[in-house]
């Protein structure tokens, strides 16, 4: 974790100081999950030639997640016809209550071109550990779920280019992922 954030404090940032190049920092897009949209097996070869925003979540989360989404759904409205070309993959760090039904009802809240994922377990840990991310489930009571709001962005080959830790500069996003799309 430390070598990645040291390595995103050495790279160029964006105007908005919250995107990253990451680029040869961190390893292609490769993950094994169910897409909720369709109940289907996807692996990273199914979005290839698209740019992908990979986000770790959960649909109880009261802020980040819901805002986050929100941002990006709007990022997909400015870019028009150009947003066929990118995906976010919403995937659940909390798949014991985050259902595929439930899931997919959730992400088309948000509009077209959000896609939400869930593993099992081992598929999860794998995608977590990959890319480094941070996350906790604790059943409780209370229960409580942790996560990092880290987005990260993939060019259309599947390689990892930049990280969002805020996507509330919907204008720098949108500029960002034009500047992906081939």
């Amino acid at each position: 974790m430390l070598l990645l954030v040291l390595a995103a404090g050495c790279s160029k940032s964006s105007d908005s100081g919250h995107i990253t190049d990451v680029t040869g920092a961190l390893p292609a897009l490769d993950l094994s999950l169910t897409r909720a949209n369709d109940g289907r097996a996807v692996t990273a070869a199914d979005y290839r030639g698209k740019v992908i925003l990979l986000y770790f979540g959960y649909m109880h989360c009261p802020d980040i997640c819901p805002t986050t989404l929100s941002n990006l759904s709007e990022v997909l409205q400015h870019l028009g016809p150009a947003a066929d070309q990118v995906r976010v993959l919403f995937v659940t760090v909390d798949p014991d209550r985050d259902t595929l039904p439930a899931m997919k009802q959730y992400v088309a809240a948000f509009g077209p071109g959000i896609d939400g994922m869930r593993g099992t377990p081992d598929e999860l840990l794998a995608l977590t550990r990959r890319y480094r991310v941070a996350f906790s489930v604790t059943p409780g009571p209370p229960y409580e779920v942790m996560h990092s709001n880290t987005v990260f962005v993939f060019a259309p080959d599947g390689r990892a280019r930049l990280v969002m830790t805020d996507t509330s500069d919907v204008d720098a996003v949108e500029k960002a992922m034009k500047g992906l799309i081939e």
